[in-house]
């Protein structure tokens, strides 16, 4: 591996501007197929053969004009008169009116949309027959809805300028006196990637790269190698919508990880050349050497976040997989780009790689010549007292870990949304005025095809009564009939929010009585609805997960083994991930869930986030072991007790991984800022999981572990050792070839010194 990678490092250095060409031509040929083939994202998340999408395939076999849940692009328009008066009255009556007239010009909007005055609506004979949870006007008249449909395949085909446009005519009506909020699937954008959050964790990375590197040319390599690499990811994304369905908030995470990545990954590899530096004056030898050891740990820390990644596909999720998929796409490209086109840049640059120098720094140093840093000072900090520093740890997370017991997942909804939002202020109107459940119905779709026809309808009252007759239900009642009667909808009413358990616990049981009243009346029943499908979809993830860590676990493990030839330091890093993730998930139902520091109103966590943050962050907890523990193996490769090995270890790579993992806490913190709630909770969970793992576990209790288990900790059984591929991470083999020792592996970063000689 190392000495593969020693000659791409040359080669693209030597030959910078063929690499530097291809670049721009992958970047070229994936631009066009993502302008000429992409489709709209989408924001379904629907799994084929939940028993909600079994259901609405029968339905869709009985009602062939009935569209996906997740395309239904509806907006309900709630119109409200001030406290003590009513929509009937002529100066509110009037204002309803004009807003109807509005609605109809809105773009996108049907010819034949049913708009109506609530007020005229409840008075229709249609309306009149309809449950007090279904009318379009509240029983005090003070509160009225009215629904429509845009003309769209699906919710992402909404134009921006649509709702710029009702945003408009809402505030018309607000002008008469009136209270207007809107909310639906049709009612907000997608979220769209890009915006300050990128530019806010690149600002902090840059300010962390010149403290780094003392350079602005070297500080601004990571970061434009980077924001190429996302560019690409990016990009690539777009283009597979043409093969696969991607949900709308891929881009933003796939931005997230591949910029963390991206720079990390640049900033290991540039490093280390700069280290090499110290013992060569051949740039080109320098590069080589440098991508041969730390492009080796580049690209097995990469594989681990490749392989919880892409694992996602296991648990057969379709949306789950695509996000996955193409995360670990922008991942990949991440580390070809550390390893081609970065050398390629070095060898444009050549010696103005570390020019336009803003800081001088004159380490200290030991009585041997050794660096003496923070890194040093740490490591036998530690030293002295790892078995208290273990136990702190161990602690510490776990008190964290603690409000994980009190998780709730779920779907976010409107009632769920933002206080200030005006999907939030119509649900509570909605709710207020009539119940919760009215945004959180149930769908039994009812077949009595196989029933004799005569018997149809009383079978179908006789599902209709059994629905009704089950507990928090305010309204069963059938909606809709097909033409010959042999199928029927049921619009059953919960008392409950969609994102209420006990809305939850009624779907249980109306799926558990489907069998009895199917056997009565000779029917054949499914619950479907926008609230069961999410139900479901939480389901699955649940039930995903395991298989999930499973083979996660295992495939890192064995790579692990690879790297470090041991049993133990793979061992120890995935309990310290363990560690780590469950520390991660207890503060985010903590702050997101329960609304702790008041950064978010209490919500449910949304269902696939556990699933997908264990992915990410054991990913990103293994790029931190191999960097720092593969310093540690390499110095005792090379001769050095245990003890001495994990200080030098830590003298060489402890800045520099904690600038990353700065660095990565920045970007992911940085889209806490974005307004969608995924987003947010998305960036809070993944930056602390970096500060959790990076700071705590791989610089605190790995650490720890590794002086009591001393030179035990590097154990692996012969025949093991026999099986396993010699992958020489360290570099050994090149070390060998091109130093004769290195009693003086001092990080670079360390001594800028070297400036001077080679700037």
């Amino acid at each position: 591996m190392a000495t593969l990678l020693h000659r791409l490092g040359k080669s693209a250095y030597r030959r910078w501007p063929l690499f530097i060409a291809g670049w721009v031509v992958a970047m070229l040929a994936v631009g066009a197929v993502a302008a000429t083939m992409s489709k709209p994202m989408t924001d379904a998340f629907s799994i084929p053969g939940i028993p909600s999408e079994q259901a609405q395939t029968l339905q869709a076999e009985l009602f062939p004009e009935t569209t996906d849940a997740f395309d239904e692009a509806t907006v309900n328009v709630v119109v409200a008169a001030p406290e003590g008066h009513r929509l009937s009255e002529p100066e509110y009556r009037g204002a309803v009116d004009d807003l109807v007239t509005k609605l109809r010009s809105l773009p996108q909007l049907p010819k034949d949309a049913p708009l109506a005055n609530p007020v005229d609506a409840a008075a229709s004979k249609q309306s009149q027959q309809l449950a007090p949870a279904l009318q379009p006007l509240s029983q005090d008249g003070r509160v009225g809805v009215i629904t429509f449909d845009f003309d769209v395949d699906s919710v992402a085909d909404v134009r921006a300028s649509t709702l710029d446009r009702l945003t408009e005519v809402m505030d018309d009506a607000r002008a008469g006196g009136l209270t207007v909020e809107a909310n639906g699937s049709g009612s907000s954008a997608s979220s769209e990637a890009g915006g300050s959050s990128e530019l806010i964790g690149i600002a902090v990375a840059l300010v962390v790269l010149v403290l780094t590197f003392g350079s602005l040319v070297a500080a601004g390599l990571p970061i434009v190698t980077a924001l190429f690499g996302v560019a690409l990811g990016i990009t690539g994304v777009t283009a597979m919508t043409a093969f696969m369905d991607i949900g709308s908030t891929t881009p933003m995470l796939a931005t997230m990880i591949g910029l963390a990545v991206g720079i990390d990954y640049t900033l290991f590899i540039l490093a280390r050349y700069r280290t090499e530096l110290h013992h060569t004056e051949d740039r080109e030898e320098a590069i080589g050497i440098a991508v041969g050891t730390a492009g080796s740990a580049v690209v097995f820390a990469g594989l681990t976040v490749l392989i919880a990644l892409a694992a996602l596909a296991v648990v057969r999720i379709p949306f789950l997989t695509a996000m996955g998929l193409a995360a670990a796409a922008t991942v990949l490209i991440a580390v070809l780009v550390a390893l081609t086109l970065l050398p390629a840049i070095l060898g444009l640059l050549k010696s103005r790689a570390f020019g336009l120098r803003v800081r001088r720094y004159a380490p200290h140093r030991e009585p041997d010549g050794h660096v003496l840093n923070n890194g040093v000072r740490w490591a036998r900090t530690v030293g002295r007292a790892p078995v208290a520093f273990a136990l702190l740890v161990v602690v510490l997370l776990g008190a964290l870990a603690v409000p994980l017991t009190g998780l709730h997942l779920a779907f976010p909804t409107d009632s769920t949304a933002a206080s200030d939002t005006t999907q939030r202020k119509a649900s509570d109107l909605m709710a207020d005025a009539f119940g919760p459940g009215r945004e959180g119905p149930l769908v039994v779709v009812v077949d009595a095809r196989d029933v004799a026809a005569e018997d149809r309808a009383g079978a179908i009252d006789q599902v209709a009564r059994w629905a009704g007759g089950q507990d928090d239900v305010v309204n069963a009642q059938v909606v809709a009939m097909n033409d010959d009667g042999s199928g029927a909808q049921i619009l059953v009413t919960p008392a409950s929010g969609p994102d209420d358990t006990a809305t939850e616990t009624l779907l249980q049981h109306l799926r558990d009585g489907q069998p009895g009243i199917e056997a009565e009346t000779g029917t054949t029943t499914g619950v479907t609805g926008l609230t069961a499908i999410t139900t479901d979809v939480s389901d699955r993830l649940s039930s995903a997960l395991p298989v999930y860590l499973t083979v996660v676990i295992g495939l890192a493990f064995i790579l692990l083994m690879i790297v470090f030839r041991s049993i133990l330091v793979p061992l120890t890093a995935t309990l310290g991930f363990l560690l780590s993730v469950l520390a991660t998930l207890g503060a985010t139902v903590a702050v997101f869930q329960e609304g702790a520091l008041g950064l978010m109103e209490g919500q449910p966590i949304v269902s696939f986030m556990p699933i997908f943050l264990i992915g990410v962050v054991f990913g990103l907890a293994m790029d931190y072991q191999v960097f720092l523990v593969t310093r540690i193996r390499e110095a005792h490769v090379h001769g050095y007790p245990m003890r001495e090995a994990i200080v030098d270890g830590f003298r060489n790579s402890a800045r520099v991984v904690t600038a990353a993992a700065t660095i990565m806490t920045a970007v992911f913190a940085a889209f806490m800022l974005q307004d969608e709630p995924i987003i947010k909770s998305m960036g809070f969970a993944l930056a602390a999981a970096v500060v959790f793992d990076a700071f705590v576990v791989r610089m605190v209790l790995i650490p720890a572990v590794l002086y009591l288990l001393g030179d035990r900790a590097w154990w692996l059984p012969r025949w093991l050792d026999r099986l396993l591929p010699d992958v020489d991470v360290e570099g050994e083999k090149l070390l060998r070839a091109h130093l004769r020792r290195p009693d003086d592996v001092d990080d670079a970063l360390d001594d800028l010194d070297l400036q001077d000689s080679h700037a």
